[in-house]
């Protein structure tokens, strides 16, 4: 049988071995390529991937405490919302903050609104073009048209606004939830192709109004690269980290394999 994402959180939810062997062999490698593209500029530290996952295992930790049932990409998702609080950016020296942004980006379609966000998240042209199905030059051109007109709407500007602004205006955007916001299903199925035309343009211009369900989406476009080839570590490389969480070795019980699933 398939070890899913769900079974997975019920066992770390009841605090068993099972639960959390299978977190830390499938998703310490997401949890570094995270790290890695947030803070490059601490790349090895063992001491900031153990505070991450000891912030995971608390037991008051809200992806435990979430009583949404979960499925591989919605818990990656709130992984990542855990390491990007941890990860507190210094204070732009230039702020800027949504209402600038829908000032200056009023005319942008939903996608071009998309290839601004992915600049805050410091996705290169080359990174953020896959992610959304376009070209990086498509992306290189929308962010430039970004750049002209958000320098109409401030009094200091420069080319890297967007960049140093991204974890003030991401937690500005998380924020902004609103009532007639999309749930994460919404994305997952545009994702994964299901969504009927009539819904995906009735997306299209609420998020054309809506830098949350923007930053939500874009999340979860990210989600999916960030599960893109990664590999579970083998038993040998999982020790140390069972050893920091005190995760027992779980029983063998001959039908589950702890493999991935959503």
């Amino acid at each position: 049988m398939i070890y899913t994402c769900y079974e997975m959180v019920r066992d770390c939810r009841a605090d068993l071995p099972e639960g959390w062997t299978h977190f830390i062999s499938h998703y310490v490698p997401v949890i570094r390529k995270t790290l890695a593209h947030y803070a490059p500029q601490r790349a090895g530290d063992s001491a900031l991937l153990d505070h991450i996952l000891l912030a995971i295992r608390q037991p008051g930790s809200f992806i435990l405490q979430s009583t949404e049932q979960p499925e591989e990409r919605w818990f990656v998702a709130q992984v990542r919302q855990l390491i990007a609080a941890e990860l507190v950016a210094p204070a732009p020296e230039i702020p800027i903050g949504l209402e600038t942004l829908t000032a200056a980006l009023e005319p942008f379609t939903m996608t071009e609104k998309q290839a601004a966000w992915f600049e805050t998240m410091h996705y290169s042209p080359a990174e953020a073009g896959p992610m959304l199905r376009v070209s990086p030059e498509t992306v290189e051109k929308v962010r430039d048209r970004a750049a002209e007109l958000i320098r109409g709407k401030v009094d200091s500007w420069r080319r890297t606004l967007l960049a140093e602004n991204g974890g003030a205006l991401g937690r500005e955007a998380a924020a902004a939830a609103a009532q007639d916001c999309l749930p994460t299903k919404a994305f997952l199925d545009v994702v994964d192709g299901r969504t009927a035309w009539p819904n995906r343009e009735m997306m299209d211009r609420h998020l054309r109004a809506c830098w949350h369900c923007v930053d939500h989406f874009c999340r979860m476009l990210e989600v999916v690269h960030l599960l893109r080839g990664s590999q579970p570590l083998s038993e040998a490389e999982s020790q140390p980290f069972r050893a920091l969480l005190g995760v027992a070795a779980p029983r063998r019980t001959g039908w589950k394999r702890l493999i991935g699933g959503a």
